[in-house]
């Protein structure tokens, strides 16, 4: 969005009268243009202030600052620069005439969103967050780069810890929340899955009495927070948007009969979540087929390709423990000669580390997975329940290092051989992937 630099300093309590248009928005000193307005914010490692000269350098209007700094540029003084770019934020939705559709859950978020505005924009101009910028400078950041000319937003909403997502959609104001699922994902921070639910619930309670809530039926403690105008979607009875006629690939809403790329069950929830979406906005479901048809998997989120034979399940860009069950059962229902999962640890559990990760060593030996690899602190206990629940020691490792793992890995797999790689963004393992190609390339599929 566009706005004047008065209209900025106005919304922050500064006495400014510039009419100078702020075209862009950054927080990052190495992305600035030329008509950027720049938070200058501090980080455990990093000071926005040190930067300010350089940004102006690049062509920055003015740079919002919460400490004294000399320079020849604007500079905007408040107390708290993130308070300041929430409330620019918050301004800036209230200038924007458009619908803002709230996505939060456990797991999804990201290619439900992405789903949704690949669906809305097949008949209206739609904006999204770009990649997963969803906490308190994300969210602000991706309301301030709305095109204005967009009529719908989808917006997503992720949390650590309970408060966050109201304080989010304070500032977004949704008119539709979506919510995917509640599973362990960062429940580090609360006593029990119950808490994550109700910090999910917020998105739901921030909804003004016109809005929809767009929530999964297969998930109870989701399904539970319906409340006014509702759309339940999934595969249970009680879905009003329900697939049937499941098969790997294909699946039936109503009359109209579908086919996507996407890989497993959990996708064809995040489809159904788009189609609740585009119901509400009055787009009918066989308006979505060519949409459905054409979506493609993100960046390290179920990517499938070959490497010398080798079927590769690129899931790595994050992970918890309800996401790789659903990753384990697109595995168990792969042909192939064997199956191979990589696992990295999962973080932000907290004190359910251990009981989580053998809880998912257990679920991979039960699903009859071949072989069982883990990288990194906690992901010993998910080998180890493993080899208890069957694994031979041979077919459960544990490496400290991915590259490592990688090394291994492409040691005893062979052609007709599946592999699974999933692990959270902190163990990186993409790097034990890197690994099993570095021998040559392969072939997408």
């Amino acid at each position: 969005m566009k706005i004047e630099l008065r209209e900025v300093a106005r919304v922050l309590g500064l006495g400014i009268e510039r009419k100078e248009i702020v075209t862009g928005w950054s927080v990052d000193s190495r992305t600035i243009e030329q008509g950027d307005l720049f938070f200058a914010q501090r980080g455990p490692n990093h000071d926005g202030h040190e930067h300010i000269e350089e940004v102006f350098r690049k062509g920055a209007v003015a740079v919002v600052a919460d400490r004294d700094v000399a320079s020849e540029g604007l500079v905007l003084r408040v107390e708290d620069s993130l308070d300041a770019l929430q409330k620019i934020a918050r301004r800036a939705r209230e200038m924007w005439a458009g619908s803002v559709i709230g996505v939060t859950g456990s797991g999804g978020k990201t290619t439900t969103k992405d789903v949704i505005a690949e669906m809305l924009a097949t008949e209206m101009k739609t904006a999204k967050t770009v990649g997963n910028l969803n906490n308190h400078v994300g969210v602000p950041l991706s309301l301030l780069r709305l095109d204005e000319n967009a009529r719908v937003a989808v917006i997503e909403m992720g949390m650590n810890h309970a408060g966050e997502i109201r304080d989010l959609a304070a500032i977004a104001k949704p008119d539709v929340g979506v919510v995917t699922n509640v599973g362990y994902a960062h429940i580090e921070a609360f006593e029990s899955i119950e808490g994550i639910a109700a910090a999910k619930r917020e998105l739901i309670d921030a909804l003004p009495e016109s809005g929809t809530a767009v929530l999964n039926a297969d998930d109870p403690r989701v399904a539970a927070m319906a409340r006014g105008k509702s759309i339940l979607y999934g595969l249970s009875a009680d879905a009003q948007v329900r697939a049937e006629d499941v098969e790997e690939s294909a699946f039936r809403v109503g009359a109209t009969r579908f086919t996507t790329a996407l890989s497993g069950r959990h996708s064809i929830s995040n489809i159904l979540a788009g189609i609740a979406v585009a119901q509400v906005y009055g787009i009918a479901p066989a308006r979505l087929v060519d949409a459905v048809k054409n979506l493609r998997p993100g960046k390290m989120r179920g990517e499938r390709f070959y490497h010398h034979g080798v079927l590769i399940l690129n899931d790595c860009y994050n992970s918890n423990p309800d996401a790789v069950a659903a990753m384990l059962d697109v595995l168990r229902d792969t042909p192939a000669r064997r199956r191979i999962a990589v696992l990295g640890e999962m973080l932000e559990l907290g004190r359910w580390a251990e009981p989580l990760h053998r809880k998912v060593g257990n679920y991979a030996a039960e699903q009859g997975i071949d072989v069982l690899v883990g990288i990194r602190g906690a992901a010993w206990s998910l080998v180890d329940a493993a080899k208890l629940a069957g694994l031979s020691a041979g077919a459960a490792l544990f490496f400290d290092d991915p590259a490592d793992a990688g090394r291994a890995v492409r040691s005893l797999a062979q052609p007709g051989d599946a592999i699974l790689f999933k692990g959270s963004r902190g163990v990186h393992v993409e790097r034990a992937l890197e690994q099993f190609v570095a021998s040559g390339e392969g072939s997408a599929n």
